[in-house]
């Protein structure tokens, strides 16, 4: 009887294998910031070790590397923070907390999560990581007042898969945009690359459509189902079950002074959301092309328009800005990694390991496996874009490979290693009240479940 009992409630292989990656990984991961400061560590040994750098080298490529991305650390926090505040945008969040009353099983909600972050994330990375951490919590709510068991560290998972896979097929890609920029960093070696060759070509758009069908596939069969095997949101954010975590609302000041009237004035913020769109289609019709900068601009117009009143679009950027503060805090020491990466010749090393080996067919995933491996040390598409870029593109161009494929095999690794990476997370672990190890053990099995998927699709799927 005890043995047809244990046989009944033993789960089945996928969950088991979440289950000892996520145990393991709870033992080991340290905070993200403690992560960037062992990357740090690792990056200056191997500088050492497999550049030839002397101490006093790698230490300098480290501070020059440190303010290097200012510009762009402002413009990828831009989207982190538009994102956001899109998605507490008046309308949105409701809608979002409709939507999440729809599962009727654990498994069910997690599927629902993971497929809006990969929609999401797709349209913008910011809005696609808010909004997965936001339907995380809203689904984890209402499972647990249905009585219903959902691991919520799977949930959370969900809530960042678009981060791993999709984010750099869409119109928030790094790469793709910076290489549709004029002036760009590569223009002399590929010109100006429109987005018809990268993120809207047949090939990213069959990756994206198929990762919609494996991605939730795979977090299901992860999720643990039985109710002794599920810890719900009240084990990680129990004021979330407890009416402590109501939903904020970012009001408007109260007042009746003129000051107030014009804080709050529909009038003049319609105004400035109109001059945004004339702008925006006058750049679109005038033959403009879709880069970092269009893109934040238009997020930012756009939740101008969702909020309308000035000192409301104000308030909910202050939100957005706390939950961005760890990201801010680590980016210079990531660009000092990347500095140290990329001035000792490191990432040309790394990459050359398996490019090297490459022909005109499994070029894009070895792309793929180089990307990803740098990803780690450098967790930022553009930074990366700018490391690693010149030896993908002129390994491309002598096997004859296009260089809208070999970017968006890039941005396949430069996406998918983010699920061992948690500097990303940071603003969602904010939101769900999680910490890394917690929720890391079942991202890196997801990580690893998508090693068959991109490597036949990056191959075999027609450019």
């Amino acid at each position: 009887m005890s043995t047809t009992a244990a046989a009944v409630s033993r789960p089945p292989v996928f969950e088991r294998i979440g289950e000892r990656i996520a145990g393991n990984v709870q033992k080991w991961l340290p905070d993200p910031f403690l992560f960037a400061i062992l990357l740090t560590f690792i990056a200056f040994l191997m500088g050492i070790l497999i550049a030839d750098k002397t101490a006093g080298e790698m230490i300098r490529h480290w501070y020059r590397g440190f303010w290097n991305l200012l510009s762009f650390a402002m413009q990828m926090v831009l989207v982190l923070v538009t994102g956001y505040v899109l998605a507490h945008a008046p309308f949105i969040r409701p809608a979002l907390a409709r939507i999440a009353d729809l599962p009727r099983t654990g498994a069910q909600g997690v599927v629902l999560v993971t497929l809006l972050a990969l929609v999401f994330a797709w349209i913008n990375w910011g809005f696609g990581l808010v909004v997965g951490a936001i339907m995380a919590v809203e689904v984890g709510k209402r499972a647990h007042a249905k009585g219903i068991p959902i691991h919520y560290p799977v949930l959370c998972t969900a809530g960042y898969a678009g981060l791993g896979v999709s984010w750099h097929w869409g119109p928030s890609g790094s790469a793709p945009l910076l290489s549709a920029t004029k002036g760009h960093v590569f223009e002399k070696l590929i010109g100006v690359v429109p987005t018809a060759d990268t993120i809207f070509s047949s090939y990213a758009i069959w990756l994206g459509i198929l990762s919609l069908i494996y991605v939730p596939l795979i977090m299901y069969l992860i999720s643990p189902k039985s109710a002794d095997r599920c810890r719900g949101i009240e084990h990680w954010l129990p004021e979330a079950v407890k009416g402590g975590a109501a939903e904020k609302v970012t009001a408007p000041a109260a007042g009746d002074s003129y000051a107030d009237s014009i804080n709050n004035s529909r009038i003049i913020g319609g105004i400035i959301a109109l001059m945004g769109i004339v702008f925006i289609v006058m750049h679109f019709w005038g033959g403009g092309t879709l880069d970092l900068n269009i893109v934040n601009f238009t997020f930012l117009i756009v939740g101008l328009v969702l909020y309308l009143r000035p000192y409301q679009y104000l308030l909910a950027f202050y939100d957005a800005v706390r939950a961005a503060g760890g990201v801010i805090l680590q980016f210079p020491f990531y660009a000092g990694i990347m500095g140290m990466i990329s001035l000792s010749g490191l990432a040309v090393i790394m990459a050359g390991w398996l490019i090297n080996i490459a022909n005109p067919t499994t070029f894009p995933m070895l792309a793929w496996l180089a990307s990803g491996l740098v990803n780690l040390f450098v967790p930022s598409g553009g930074g990366e874009w700018a490391v690693l870029g010149e030896t993908l593109i002129r390994a491309g161009q002598s096997l004859g490979v296009p260089i809208g494929k070999s970017i968006i095999a890039f941005g396949t690794g430069d996406a998918w290693t983010n699920l061992f990476q948690p500097f990303w997370a940071i603003a969602l672990l904010g939101i769900t009240g999680m910490r890394a190890r917690d929720m890391f053990g079942y991202c890196i099995t997801l990580m690893f479940a998508l090693l068959p998927f991109f490597a036949v699709l990056l191959t075999w799927l027609p450019y």
